[in-house]
């Protein structure tokens, strides 16, 4: 488990390649002692390393895999190239000012994943938002904040969200409680417009919304939003995302990605089909 606190400031990919040379080490049978002393560095070098508290040098990391058995050309070279892009500023980092470490992290996973399923409870995904709620969203959150400053947060919202456009980018399924369905966020006609926004989103293949109804009663993930993410190289762990209120948590290992992907599975057969969803919005959008 890595809990990212504000302003430690990893990479997503510093994160992912630490993981991935962790699960190498222990598949390895080694500890990290005997894989800082290759390095001519400390056990706790190689538990920042593996947490992507630091960056990683090129030597460093050929030399690991070389203890780890990695004698394989195209299994380094894959290696190697997440380690450069790892290393590579994100289009986000303009936005560095605004974004608090932890968050920096999840921008860049949400930005190299292949797959992203999340489910919330208190407001309409941040990729599905449109720009009105998410001002009314940000502005409620962000008492005292300069309207300037809010506009920009709206402006990197969106920015995120084109990852959803084109035949490249993620695939995205949604379960939102229905009570953030509900929740009047901006009044009236900001509501109304951003339930007819997740209708014509659904229209999109790479889109899957689903919703938890009120009539369901209690469920399997009662204990909050999450998302879990996976990467198109298999090599990379998927990761689940749970956020706090200043810090977040990213989990990979296995045991703990089983759990919550197995919440998520229960999720989806319970809530709606898509066409439900379809009668579910336009039910509200009818009543309020």
């Amino acid at each position: 488990m890595t809990q990212v606190q504000p302003g430690s400031g990893p990479t997503a990919l510093r994160i992912l390649l630490g993981s991935q040379l962790r699960r190498l080490r222990e598949d390895k049978g080694l500890t990290r002692e005997e894989a800082g002393h290759r390095i001519r560095g400390s056990e706790s070098k190689i538990s920042r390393m593996e947490l992507g508290r630091v960056g990683l040098r090129e030597r460093d990391v050929a030399d690991l895999l070389s203890l780890y058995g990695v004698e394989d050309e195209g299994a380094r070279a894959a290696v190697m190239d997440l380690l450069t892009r790892a290393n590579e500023p994100g289009w986000w980092h303009r936005f560095n000012d605004l974004l608090p470490g932890w968050f920096q992290t999840y921008v860049g996973l949400e930005e190299a994943a292949s797959r992203i399923r999340t489910y919330e409870v208190q407001f309409v995904p941040g990729l599905l938002q449109t720009k009105e709620y998410a001002r009314a969203v940000i502005t409620a959150g962000s008492a005292g904040i300069a309207p300037d400053e809010i506009s920009r947060r709206v402006d990197l919202r969106l920015e995120r969200q084109r990852i959803l456009d084109g035949s490249g980018g993620p695939f995205f399924w949604a379960v939102i409680d229905e009570a953030a369905l509900r929740r009047p966020i901006g009044g009236a006609d900001v509501m109304r417009a951003q339930l007819e926004h997740l209708m014509d989103l659904m229209r999109q293949p790479n889109i899957t919304i689903q919703v938890m109804p009120f009539s369901f009663g209690g469920h399997s993930a009662e204990g909050g939003a999450f998302s879990v993410l996976r990467f198109s190289d298999s090599e990379l762990p998927d990761v689940v995302y749970v956020e706090q209120l200043a810090s977040a948590l990213y989990l990979d290992k296995r045991e703990d990605v089983d759990r919550y992907s197995e919440v998520m599975e229960r999720l989806c057969a319970v809530s709606t089909t898509p066409d439900e969803t379809v009668d579910i919005l336009r039910r509200i959008i009818k009543e309020n």
